[in-house]
């Protein structure tokens, strides 16, 4: 009855001080009477030097402030917390499914770390040995976290072992029972004691019927209480659907708190977008009304949550006391500031956005994050300290008494907690309770549930929370909404201020898709990372967050963007992740991270005595050419060499072929030893030269090269094989030309084109490069024995080769070999800052590269068709924005062997590669190597074009001979 006379009172009589001092005058009596246990004058102890008056109880409920200074002093002198009172505590921290690598995990270690917690981890509670009594500190756990698909592991450990008074879980079981149904409100519409009652709730999940056929939610009961008390506002709406986070921190008495971010999406626009909430109704309805439209919102969800209390108090078997839950509160605006809850979910869930995965993973943890701080201050020995001077506790009767205030220790512990959490809360805002915001609703629901609203805590502990909170928001008057009209519609976005300096360079989180297991794991002072990820992996998305709102993150360099994708390819990638303060004229770099992706090769087993020979054209995962089959299959016609029986030499360097490779089953690719892979014509082979060979084929020879850095990697990889070793290389774009090749035999140059990078206006032409290309290497002779190479990625054109034929024409150079080297696969990934193509636009492409490829040998020009070969190993590209790469050229480790005697068949075309036995490869690996050209797919195009160059010789001299494999 207490309660019931308590909210009664509310209804009769004008909020304010005057409605809090009668209630309070009410209590006095009421409790005196009840139960005198409640409140006992203490004098002060005469060992306390810190002059602490006896307080009588009316003091405090006339005064809250004296109350928040007796709180002030018993948070500092008196950390109330497990038995073992100290700073280092023991939180467990449930994973379920996610891995260790997920950022979520990461955020609960640092964060719980940083507040001075001993973080343990598991999977779920039954398999957990954190939980073990016979642990050697002795200390019992005093915070556990589930996080998905282990929430019902936890409420049965909850159900079996009830947690101690100070123990924390981030679960209210009864919660979990409120909200169970797909949408979370059905029980609530269903509940006969609730029928009558204007509950602000619309039937969206459990009866879609109810919906009206222009889709405007349905509204259970009437609703003039709402819209009767300020009807201007009626007309002046809007339409939208906004998700709200809502953290409870106990249930008896219900105490919680909103976040200042939602998730919000307009009738306007087709998804979901994070933004301050203010800020929103600010500038949807202007200063005037957008704080009567949040304290509207406000008062609907702590209508549903007194309901959710209320409805399960009885059925609940247990209460956690010190246990809290984020919910997800979705509500519909319909052209009214007056909202309506469509559904309420256990959790922080931002379904609608446009990539809920990446983005809304982030937004969850800028929220959990702020959740873990209001919840759990730091832990420092000061204010976890104890004075027997300064602090006198006396145990009597079930009550702890503490400098004037008696109360039980779960009480007094959710008095602190509240306490702390009105005096720090960052960024989330009171909601419950609100001495001044009770409804007819909530007074209504205390009449039908009279046992529920007596049961758990007693009514003085409720009106000391309620003094509290009125004293807070008498002492700052909603000092979070004064700033709303500068918030703006704002998507969530750490954008610095122009006026304001990067104070703190530091990054509080490196957020990627696919997570990334980083080595060391991340913390925000340490600078360079490590991380692995598998060969199918061949993108990232990777967004860091800045610690400092004022700091501005770049990836790359200074102009890099702030979120990219990069394409992985195989082998080590750098990213290098720029902190940089803007607010000057010019933006200055302050801190640099950098983070190091390993990206294995292919999986692979050693092959076997027993093994079938399996080709696949292309990739299943790329199928640029629909007519033609993907994947793994039988490869018909191979002997156990993998050379077609009774072949002949290859008379053009496009013929039709397919990647062999040796497996126990075709019909899985995990069987086979990718280290064995080659490149087989379908009725042909291509010769390879052994190195004596090419050296004469070579001699006195002028071969030009003209293209982008594909064109580039077969002309390293032409003077790596013709010299042995490759002492000198550059990422040339310009022209180079090269006289130390073949002994000085043979001459090597090179004109990069296009020019991307300059405007359209300064490129040079193809003819102006290639004319530039050919005075550069003269004196040249009209014979073939000058050699030139030309083409490119996907730049090349049917003009091209005119112009090619121009040229030459007019320089009276008609009579040298010339070699088109055709398009291949590259720009085939969604990488930021590139253009990219299209499966549609793949195909289109391999259309036009078969006409290149006729028009060339039309010219009677010399062909290499490079899509082809790309094409079925289009993921094992190497570094580089275009994923165009197929070599790269490094150091390699010592002692050094070519690629192309590494491994015996990895890339030549139907042979072995080699010619050289054990003996020479080991006196081959002794010599000095300077660089060396890396790149399997690469070795297999350029191996055809030394075939190409050195056809005639080769027919000439009749010096091919099958080769046998370096064992």
């Amino acid at each position: 009855m207490l309660l019931r006379r308590t909210w009664t009172l509310r209804r009769k009589c004008c909020t304010g001080p005057l409605l809090l001092l009668g209630i309070a005058v009410f209590l006095v009596y009421q409790t005196l009477v009840v139960d005198r246990s409640w409140f006992r004058p203490v004098q002060a102890n005469r060992r306390n030097k810190s002059v602490m008056s006896e307080r009588d109880h009316t003091l405090l409920l006339k005064d809250p402030e004296q109350l928040g200074s007796l709180l002030e002093m018993l948070r500092a002198n008196h950390k109330v917390r497990g038995p073992k009172r100290g700073c280092v505590e023991r939180a467990i921290v449930l994973a379920g499914q996610h891995v260790p690598s997920d950022t979520e995990v990461q955020l609960y270690w640092r964060v719980l770390q940083e507040q001075g917690y001993h973080v343990e981890q598991g999977r779920y509670a039954e398999t957990s040995n954190s939980f073990r009594r016979d642990l050697t500190d002795g200390r019992e756990w005093s915070l556990l976290i589930c996080l998905k698909d282990s929430e019902k592991s936890c409420l049965r450990k909850i159900s079996v072992a009830h947690p101690q008074p100070y123990q924390k879980v981030n679960i209210i079981p009864a919660f979990v029972g409120a909200f169970f149904d797909m949408g979370g409100t059905c029980r609530f519409l269903m509940d006969s004691r609730l029928s009558g009652l204007s509950l602000p709730i619309i039937p969206s999940a459990c009866a879609p019927s109810r919906l009206d056929q222009e889709g405007t939610p349905h509204r259970t009961g009437n609703e003039g209480s709402l819209r009767a008390q300020s009807s201007p506002l009626a007309n002046q709406g809007l339409v939208a659907t906004v998700n709200v986070y809502v953290m409870v921190t106990s249930v008896m008495p219900l105490t919680a708190f909103i976040h200042h971010t939602g998730l919000v999406r307009t009738h306007l626009e087709k998804n979901s977008y994070p933004t301050k909430l203010l800020g929103f109704f600010t500038e949807r309805l202007g200063p005037t009304l957008c704080l009567p439209a949040y304290e509207h919102m406000n008062q609907v969800i702590d209508d549903v949550l007194t309901a959710a209390v209320l409805a399960t108090a009885e059925s609940s078997s247990q209460r956690c006391r010190l246990c809290f839950q984020m919910l997800t509160f979705t509500l519909h605006y319909d052209a009214s500031v007056y909202p309506v809850v469509v559904k309420v979910q256990t959790g922080l869930c931002f379904d609608g956005m446009k990539d809920p995965d990446f983005d809304g993973q982030i937004t969850k943890e800028y929220i959990l994050e702020d959740m873990l701080k209001l919840l759990f201050p730091p832990c420092t020995s000061e204010n976890s300290s104890q004075s027997a001077e300064d602090a006198t506790i006396i145990k009597s009767g079930g009550c702890e008494r503490s400098n004037g205030l008696c109360v039980a220790a779960d009480e007094l512990q959710i008095l602190l907690q509240f306490y702390e959490q009105l005096t720090r809360p960052g960024s989330f805002d009171m909601l419950f309770p609100r001495s001044s915001h009770f409804s007819d609703l909530q007074h209504d629901l205390i009449q039908r549930f009279p046992g529920a609203a007596h049961s758990g805590m007693g009514a003085g502990l409720m009106v000391l929370l309620e003094g509290l909170s009125s004293s807070y928001t008498l002492r700052i008057p909603t000092e979070s909404k004064d700033d709303s009209a500068s918030l703006g519609h704002k998507k969530w976005s750490p954008d610095p201020s122009e006026s304001e300096r990067c104070a703190e360079p530091h990054l509080r989180q490196i957020y990627t898709d696919p997570p990334l297991l980083l080595t060391p794991p991340f913390k925000p002072w340490v600078k360079e990372y490590h991380s692995e990820v598998p060969f199918d992996i061949i993108t990232i998305r990777i967004r860091p967050e800045p610690t400092s709102m004022h700091c501005r993150v770049r990836l790359d360099d200074h102009n890099g963007p702030r979120m990219a994708n990069y394409p992985i390819g195989l082998g080590n990638s750098r990213i290098n992740i720029l902190v940089m303060d803007e607010s000057g004229m010019e933006p200055v770099v302050i801190t640099i991270y950098t983070l190091h992706i390993f990206r294995e090769s292919r999986p692979s087993l050693p092959m076997f005595d027993e093994y079938v020979m399996c080709g696949f054209i292309q990739d299943c995962g790329l199928v640029v050419r629909p007519n033609q089959p993907c994947g793994l299959e039988p490869a018909l016609g191979l002997g156990s060499s993998g050379k077609p029986q009774a072949a002949q030499p290859c008379p053009s360097g496009d013929q039709p072929g397919r990647w062999v490779v040796p497996c126990l089953s075709c019909s899985d690719n995990r069987t086979c030893d990718w280290r064995e892979v080659t490149w087989q014509p379908d009725y042909c082979y291509h010769p390879l030269l052994k190195q004596p060979q090419l050296q004469k084929c070579m001699m006195d020879r002028k071969v030009l090269f003209i293209g982008d850095s594909t064109n580039r990697g077969m002309m390293y990889y032409l003077m790596e094989r013709v010299n042995t070793t490759l002492e000198d290389w550059d990422k040339a774009h310009d022209t180079i030309v090269y006289h130390n090749v073949n002994q000085g035999r043979t001459l090597i140059s090179y004109s990069y084109y296009p020019q991307f990078w300059l405007h359209t206006s300064q490129r040079p032409t193809f003819q102006t490069a290639l004319q530039q290309l050919i005075e550069r290497s003269r004196p040249l002779e009209n014979s073939p024995q000058t050699v030139l190479v030309a083409g490119g990625v996907q730049w090349f054109s049917l003009e091209h080769l005119k112009t090619i034929q121009q040229v030459l024409q007019r320089e009276r150079l008609q009579k040298i070999v010339v070699v088109v080297k055709s398009l291949g696969l590259g720009f085939h990934l969604p990488v930021d800052g590139i253009h990219s193509l299209s499966l549609t636009g793949l195909q289109k492409l391999d259309s036009v590269n078969k006409n290149i490829l006729d028009s060339a040998k039309r010219f009677g020009y010399e062909v290499v068709d490079t899509f082809s070969i790309t094409m079925g190993r289009y993921k094992e590209f190497l570094q580089g924005r275009c994923v165009c790469h197929f070599h790269e050229v490094g150091k390699p480790s010592l002692p050094t062997v070519p690629a192309h005697r590494w491994h015996a068949r990895e890339s030549l075309g139907g042979v072995s590669v080699g010619g050289t036995s054990v003996q020479q490869a080991g006196d081959w690996a002794q010599r000095s190597v300077s660089y060396h050209v890396m790149g399997a797919v690469n070795q297999v195009y350029s191996e055809i074009l030394l075939s190409r160059v050195c056809a005639s010789y080769v027919r000439n001299a009749n010096t091919y001979q099958h080769v046998h494999r370096l064992s």
